[in-house]
């Protein structure tokens, strides 16, 4: 089935060779997502809350390009560099998704950029 690229104009050049999202029927695929302005410039280094805050308006941002909302969210994969930010994402994150909460996983692991702390993935399904 092909796919349709999402590339929301107002986002920074990605940092490698991949798109923000990608629609295929009626499912949305948001790429991992982290507090990066142009250039790769890591915003808010230190700050968990502002860095999950920035990952969700990308991502909320990608599925609004593709006629998805975050209601349309099925699973997200998050990954932290630091189990201590797991509250600070938590608390953020409850913010975003106030009714019935997708599923999920959590891992901490290395991100691409030392002063990254959170990066999320999301899928989306449609109608």
């Amino acid at each position: 089935m092909p796919f349709e690229a999402i590339n929301p104009p107002q986002f920074p050049t990605p940092i490698a060779p991949f798109s923000a999202g990608a629609k295929a029927g009626n499912t949305v695929y948001v790429s991992g997502t982290l507090a990066l302005g142009e250039g790769g410039v890591v915003l808010y280094p230190g700050d968990a809350t502002a860095q999950t805050r920035h990952v969700l308006e990308v991502i909320k941002t990608t599925l609004e390009a593709a006629g998805a909302t975050l209601a349309d969210v099925a699973f997200n994969h998050i990954f932290l560099k630091d189990w201590a930010d797991y509250a600070a994402m938590n608390t953020v994150y409850a913010e975003y998704f106030p009714g019935a909460k997708p599923a999920r996983y959590c891992i901490q692991c290395g991100l691409v950029k030392p002063d990254c702390l959170v990066e999320i993935a999301s899928v989306a399904h449609l109608g």
